[in-house]
C-alpha cells in the first residue's frame, strides 16, 4: 500500500475540498446529563476546578482538575455499558479495536417529524424509506439519527423531563435489529442524552438501542451536535473515546470529514 490515499486526504484538507465538522458539544458544568429514577445511582455532570493560572499557585502555567461521569456531555458507549454486552470480548473502551473508531456515516434526517412529536419513534419502515431515497446503508457505518434535538440544549425540552419521565425521540427494537443484523452497522448516534427514546424503558425490550447494540458488540454516541451540517451519506466519522481502563464509555470529541459544499458564484 502506498501513501497516496493519505496524501489525497491531506491535499483535500489543505485545499478545503474536505471540511472538518465538529459534532461535539462543549463540556461545561451546565451541560445536562441523563436523570435516572432516584433509587438508582446518578450520572455526575462535568466539574472543573482551577489549579493555577499564572499566579502564586503556578506562576507560568494554567491548568484545571476535572471530574465527570463517563457518560457526560458528548460521549461514547462501549458494549460493557449494558448488561447484554457484559461478557463480550474487548467490550470496554480500552480494549476496542481502534479501527472501529473511524468509519463512514449516514444521517437519517427525521427532524421535521420530531419537531411535531417529542416522542417520535424511529422504526424499520422509516429506515427502509430512507434507503429507498438514498441507497442501502453500507456495512460498518455509523448511523446518525438527526432530530435537531441538539438545538434544544439550554432549555428544559432537551432532556424533556415530566412527571412520567423523559420525552425525547429514539428508535424501536425493529429499527435497531435491522441496522445491526441486516446492515451490519458499527454504531448508532443521537443528538439526545441517550441512544434510546426518553420513554424507551417502556419498550420491548426495555431500552432497545442499548440492549441490542451493546449485546451485538456495537457502540453508541450521544449528545451529538451539527448533524444538520452533514450530508445524508458520504461523511467519515472519527469517534475515539478516552482509553480508560475497563471503561464503560467516555466523553470524546467527535469529528466528521465531509466533502465541502460547492460555492455558488455571486
Amino acid at each position: 500500500m502506498t501513501a497516496a490515499p493519505l496524501e489525497a486526504l491531506l491535499a483535500g484538507l489543505a485545499s478545503g475540498e474536505v471540511e472538518v465538522v465538529d459534532l461535539t458539544h462543549t463540556l461545561c458544568p451546565d451541560f445536562p446529563v441523563i436523570v435516572l429514577p432516584p433509587e438508582f445511582g446518578q450520572c455526575q455532570p462535568f466539574r472543573i476546578e482551577e489549579v493555577s493560572r499564572y499566579d502564586h499557585r503556578g506562576p507560568a502555567w494554567y491548568w484545571n482538575n476535572i471530574s465527570m461521569s463517563e457518560h457526560a456531555g458528548t460521549h461514547f458507549d462501549a458494549p460493557a455499558h449494558w448488561i447484554s454486552g457484559r461478557h463480550l470480548p474487548a467490550n470496554t473502551v480500552d480494549q476496542l479495536p481502534v479501527r472501529d473508531v473511524v468509519g463512514p456515516a449516514v444521517v437519517l434526517d427525521f427532524s421535521t417529524e420530531c419537531a411535531g412529536d417529542p416522542d417520535f419513534v424511529l422504526t424499520r419502515a422509516h429506515v427502509e424509506a430512507w434507503e429507498a431515497a438514498h441507497g442501502p446503508i453500507p456495512p460498518r457505518a455509523w448511523v446518525l439519527f438527526r432530530t435537531d434535538w441538539s438545538k434544544k440544549v439550554g432549555t428544559p425540552d432537551y432532556v424533556g423531563l415530566r412527571e412520567d419521565g423523559a420525552h425525547s425521540p429514539g428508535p424501536d427494537a425493529g429499527a435497531i435489529e435491522y441496522l445491526v443484523r441486516e446492515r451490519g452497522i458499527i454504531g448508532f448516534g443521537t443528538e439526545t442524552v441517550g441512544t434510546d427514546a426518553g420513554q424507551g424503558g417502556h419498550f420491548s425490550p426495555p431500552y432497545p438501542a442499548h440492549f441490542i447494540l451493546h449485546g451485538a458488540g456495537r457502540y453508541g454516541l450521544q449528545c451529538l451536535a451539527n448533524l444538520d451540517r452533514l450530508p445524508p451519506r458520504g461523511a467519515v466519522v472519527i469517534a475515539a473515546p478516552l482509553k480508560i481502563r475497563q471503561g464503560s464509555g467516555s466523553p470524546l470529541r467527535v469529528l466528521a470529514l465531509v466533502p465541502a459544499s460547492p460555492q455558488v458564484p455571486s
